[in-house]
Formats: structure tokens, sequence, C-alpha cells
């Protein structure tokens, strides 16, 4: 497959100003209408119970990594007095106030669902969250048992007097702010952290039946551990009166910036930037609404936080600990179980090279089992024809399999070299566990390029056979995390093209030696020519338009960033290309506008699965490309990560990616939302006498029925 090549035929200019900041959807502000698509899913009657409640701790989650990172830098640029804007418009403090404006109604919808649907249906099946005073006496008392043998030994009260100064707060950790009066009653303020040690919620016929030797056979009923523990004060401050005692937490930045290019040893660097998140500046304050006005104002000046800055919520806070309660062994209030597919050709095929060999296959997770991918890495480990791996790892999770076959083929005497990208965040405590584990038993490891995430997700093997040394690769659009690829939909490509394979070797030098001027023949590769080449793509699909001939664009991404890329496609809506973008999570870009994107359309699906598959299919005259990798269109990918995006040549599975899994994704009007201009969303419905189609549920079928993977 040629590489694009833009000729002659440049796309017209336009009269129109496409950086008219009304033609953009700010970046926050549409990651926020992402984490409302997720909640809409704790809202919908229609999914089992516990999957709800899943849903709730995800939006939840989600919105502490928005604070700590996009909120905080966005406070940061307040601070400094910048004054630049993104493409939509919006100044810094502009954009936190809309921040604030948009959320707060959300999280009225998040706790009026957990407080008037989720608790009482929770009842309807016999499982409780109840209040400690609410309960009998024996119960009660079960529960003090419980608290003095196993909670207050790990308790430490922490008093605020002259003597003893505010104590810091840590990240995310939930807290209890005690009002105390003495004997000669003078008051005193304590803090409390609530052990994240321990469980969030207390199993109450857990307790019972180990302190009281009672069963409560069916019914389940749980107490949340601050409630346990504010009921259980006095056992902390004898001698004292307990005035008030009201839960909060803190969100802090934990955006820590790391400079690498000063840094001798990078590992060091990171393990030093994790552990400064817990003395981050604080950018949000949790409190329980009925939180009295003084202690509020005391917390206030305390963390230096501004009105802004502060949530009252009904509670519990910190909802994200509610994956507790979704993990619940209650078959019939989740999912029903999916077990994915295992691809006819590798069913028949004990060895993976041979299937590889054989034909490209492709691997669609998590409908298709990951167990081939670990397969291909064990299989390298102990094939003595074998002679080196080389992969990317870049979020690979606890326990990894694929880590683990590493050490086996370093074991077995094969060359082994990894890349393990420390910066990817929230992931660099693990991945630094998992550094120091490969260089112990003497992998070659390397962290990656100065300045520069290494987001791709690459492995190369490289076999002696008879006809002299073959490379296969395995490319993807995911992680090699194989709990993730049960939970995410994403897409790998095993292939022993030639061009694919010198491409990954050339890739792999670049990565751990010095090779710069590295070329590629079929591979578009972040950050030297990725931008460049996608552009010229798109241009190419504008002038066959303007040239009468087949033109169309189908991107499958999760976000939509890029203000340049954007006003390509403005141009290319304008010159009559159809536009199909099924972007997940953040879309910058306004559909559905006179004269400017009414071509395009813009649709996103949020459903079982997390979709993060990345493909892009050019009709491009009628000779249709199709491309995927690891790359989103933002700027960060195509300017500051190493990413791999990768063609699909084999022309069964452009068949299969075209034919199957992008018209059935564009066809989704059960899991589906459309954009619309104004930047909302609207959720898709079957039209009169139209099927109802839900993508994750019809490839899932699809893979029950014994769909062959490989095309």
């Amino acid at each position: 497959m040629a590489k694009a090549v833009v000729g002659e035929e440049q796309p017209q200019e336009v009269s129109l100003d496409l950086r008219d900041p009304k033609l953009y959807i700010n970046r926050e502000l549409s990651m926020l209408e992402f984490n409302y698509r997720v909640l809409e899913e704790a809202l919908d009657p229609g999914i089992p119970l516990l999957e709800r409640v899943k849903f709730l701790a995800i939006f939840a989650n989600n919105l502490d990594e928005f604070f700590m990172i996009r909120v905080s830098g966005l406070r940061e640029q307040v601070a400094a007095g910048v004054t630049e804007t993104p493409p939509d418009g919006l100044t810094p403090a502009q954009q936190l106030a809309a921040i604030r404006k948009r959320l707060l109604p959300m999280l009225e919808a998040q706790y009026r669902c957990f407080r008037e649907e989720i608790i009482p249906r929770l009842q309807e099946h016999h499982l409780e969250i109840v209040l400690f005073h609410d309960l009998p006496e024996d119960r009660k008392e079960a529960l003090r048992l419980f608290f003095e043998s196993e909670v207050f030994p790990v308790l430490t009260p922490l008093a605020v007097d002259p003597g003893r100064p505010f104590p810091h707060i840590s990240n995310l950790s939930l807290n209890l702010a005690v009002l105390l009066e003495d004997r000669a009653q003078q008051q005193h303020f304590a803090r409390l952290k609530v052990p994240q040690t321990l469980p969030r919620l207390v199993p109450v016929h857990d307790v019972i039946q180990r302190y009281l030797g009672k069963r409560s056979g069916k019914h389940l009923q749980f107490v949340f551990l601050e409630e346990l523990i504010a009921a259980n004060l006095l056992v902390l401050f004898p001698g004292m009166r307990i005035l008030e005692a009201h839960p909060f937490r803190v969100t802090r930045n934990a955006d820590v910036e790391i400079e690498e290019d000063e840094a001798s040893d990078l590992l060091e660097t990171i393990e030093a930037g994790v552990r400064q998140r817990r003395f981050g500046r604080v950018v949000r304050l949790e409190v329980q609404e009925d939180m009295p006005p003084a202690l509020l104002d005391l917390l206030k000046a305390h963390l230096g936080v501004e009105r802004s800055e502060i949530y009252q919520l009904p509670g519990p806070l910190g909802m994200s600990q509610l994956f507790e309660l979704a993990a619940l062994d209650i078959p019939a209030l989740k999912d029903p179980p999916f077990v994915p597919a295992v691809p006819e050709i590798l069913v028949r095929h004990e060895d993976i090279f041979a299937a590889i060999r054989q034909q490209d296959i492709l691997l669609h997770h998590p409908y298709d089992s990951f167990l081939p991918i670990i397969q291909f890495f064990r299989q390298a480990a102990y094939d003595p024809q074998v002679l080196a791996i080389k992969t990317t790892l870049y979020r690979v999770g606890s326990n990894s399999p694929i880590v683990h076959a590493l050490l086996e083929a370093q074991e077995n005497g094969k060359q082994v070299a990894v890349l393990v990208e420390l910066k990817a965040r929230f992931d660099e405590e693990n991945n630094i566990v998992w550094a120091r584990k490969l260089e112990a038993q003497g992998v070659h490891v390397v962290y990656g390029l100065v300045g520069l995430k290494t987001h791709c997700k690459v492995a190369l093997v490289v076999r002696r056979e008879e006809d002299g040394l073959r490379r296969y690769v395995h490319l993807s659009t995911g992680n090699y995390n194989a709990t993730t690829a049960r939970i995410y939909t994403d897409l790998g490509l095993l292939t022993c093209r030639p061009d694919l394979g010198s491409d990954a070797s050339e890739l792999f030098n670049r990565l751990t030696g010095y090779a710069p001027e590295a070329k590629y023949r079929k591979l578009l590769v972040a950050p030297e020519y990725l931008r460049e080449q996608f552009d010229q793509l798109l241009c190419r699909e504008i002038a066959h338009a303007q040239a009468g001939r087949e033109a169309r664009l189908i991107l499958k991404m999760n976000a939509l960033v890029d203000a340049r890329l954007i006003r390509r496609l403005y141009e290319a809506s304008m010159a009559g290309v159809r536009v199909d973008l099924l972007v997940r999570g953040i879309c910058c870009l306004r559909p559905g506008l006179k004269g400017i994107s009414e071509n395009i359309r813009v649709t996103s699906v949020v459903g079982r699965f997390l979709e993060h598959t990345r493909i892009y299919y050019f009709a491009n005259g009628g000779q249709p490309e199709i491309y995927m990798g690891s790359a989103d269109l933002m700027p960060r990918n195509l300017d500051r990560r190493v990413e791999t995006v990768f063609p699909v040549e084999d022309e069964a599975l452009k068949i299969r990616l075209l034919d199957e899994i992008l018209r059935i994704s564009m066809m989704d009007n059960v899991k589906a939302r459309e954009l619309q201009p104004d930047g909302t969303y609207k959720r898709l419905r079957p039209a009169k006498g139209e099927p109802a189609i839900d993508s994750q549920a019809w490839f899932m079928e699809k893979a029950r029925a014994g769909y062959s993977s490989s095309g």
C-alpha cells in the first residue's frame, strides 16, 4: 500500500474563517459530557442493578481524575495569569466557571439516582445500606466489637491546636472533621482519617455472624465505615464530648511535571514525582451538605480553597468506592457472563506462528479472546527457533502474564528488549515494579525518549526459519493488559508481512538506540510523520470529492481535539465528503453547521464495554484504505507521543472492518448518542419499524455463534 500523496490536487482555499471559536466545543466541557453519558448508564433502569452501581462508581472515578488533571491544570493557568485560549476561545477562568455550572446538575442526578433508585431497588433484592443508628441494639453491639478489634487499632486521631498544626490531608482520602468539647467547655477540633486499608462498606451480616454467631440468611446489610467510626468516637476521645463529626474529602493537583531532560535516572525521577502527588494543591473540597458553616469555614481556611472549589453533597462522599458494592457476587444483578471466542484459525493451529504464516489474523477484543496474544508471547518464550522478542508496555496491570512470559523468555536465552513507559499516568508505580523486576532478570529495559510518552502498542518476534529470519508482529489499538482486554474494545493484528516487520525493527531501533532519521515503509509513526501523513490522507479524500470520484471518511477514535485536523474535516465536509466520526469521548468539532459541517455525523457509544478502538477508513476514489492504531486525533498523540498507525492490507480483513465492525457501530441505535451542534448529545432510539441494534450486544452474539475472527 502506497503512502498517501496529495500531488497537485490540493483542497481549495475557503472564504470562511475556520478558526472562528464558535466552530469548536471546549475540550473540558466535552469531557464532562462524556462522563454524563457514563452516568446515563447508571440512570438506565433497564441495566442490571449492580451494573448501574458500577457506572455510578466509574462516573465518580472519572471525576476524580478530571479534577486531579484537567481542573488542576486550569487552576494553575489562572494562578499564572495565562491569557492564551484554546480554539473555542474560553479563558481558563471561564472554563472553570462553565465546568462548575455543568457539573452541579450532574452531581444532583448522581445522588438522586443512588438514594431514590439504587438503594430502594437493592432493598427489593435483600441488600441494604443502612445507617448505624437505625440498626437494632444487638447489631450495634456486634459492630462495636468489630470496631474495637479491627478498626480502632488503625485509627490515628490528630488534634489541631497551637502546638499541633493542621495535618496534611492526603489526596482522595476520606476524613472526619470532629468538633469536641472538654470538661471546661472549651471547644477543640480534630481530624480523623478513614483508613483506606479497610473496606468502605462494612458487611453487617458477616460481623454479626462472627461476633454473635447469628446468621442473617439471604439478607445482606452494609454500613459505611465513616458512620461506624463516627458512632464510636468516644472510644478515641475519652473524657470529651462529641459535638459534631462530619466527613470531608479533598482532591489535589496530581499533574506533576517531570523534568526529564534534567534527570540522570528517569525511574527515580518518576518515583519522586508520584510521591509529590500527595502534596499537590487542593483543587476540590467535598463535604456533606449538613456540615455547619463554621466547620466548613475552618476547613476552607486551612486547606486554602476558594468557595467555587467546595462541593456540598448529600453523601456519601467518595462514590468511586461503590466498586466494592458492584463487585458482589450476585449474578442475577449483573450482566450475563460472556466468554470470548477463539478465532477459528487458531483453533485449527496449535502453532500460532504457523497460523500467522498462513494469513493475517485480526482480533477484536473483548469479543475475541486475549489468550492468543498471551500464547504469542509464551510460544516465543519457549520456541527454540525464536532469537529475540521486543515489545512496548504502557499499561500491563498487576500479575501480568505478558511480563511473566518475557521473564521466561529471558531465562530461556532469548534476547528480550522491553520499553516500559514510566509516564503512563496513574500506572507509574505498577510500571516501576515491573521495570525493576525485568531489569533484575537481565532483560534490556528502556524508558523511551526524553519528552515523549511511548504510547504505541507493538510486539516483535524474530524467528529463525528454513528460508532465513522471519519477523512476526503484533500491532494493536490497546494495551498488553489481560484484565482490561475483557472490558475494553480493541483491535489487534498478527502478521508476518515483511514491510511491517521491517518497520517494527526500525521503530525499536528508534526507541532503544540512536535512529532519529528512521524511515518507515507502511507504519505512520508519531511524532515525526503521523500528523503530516494523516493530513495528506484527508487532503487526498477532499481532492477525490472535488474530482467527482468516490470520497468517504469513517474515523473511529476515543477523542477528536486537534484543531488543525478539525479544520481539515470541515473542509472535507464543505467539499462534499460524507464524514462519519465515531468518537467515544471528547469531540471538539461541531457537526451539522450549515455550510460547514452538514456532511459530518458524530456518534458516541457508551455501554457494557469501554470503546477503545481506533479505525481510520478512507474511500480513496474506490480503492479504500483502512488504518488502525494507538493514536487519537489529539495534539498530544500527534506531537508529544510515540504512536503507530498501521494499514490493514488483507482484503478479507478490510471487508470485515468496514462491513461489520464500522457498519454495525454506525447503525447502533440503543447505546449510541449523536452529537448536536450545541455540544449536547441526543440518545438514539430505533425509528418506527426499525430494528434495535446494540452494537456491543451484536458483536457478543456473533462471538457466541462461533464467528471466525480470522476473516
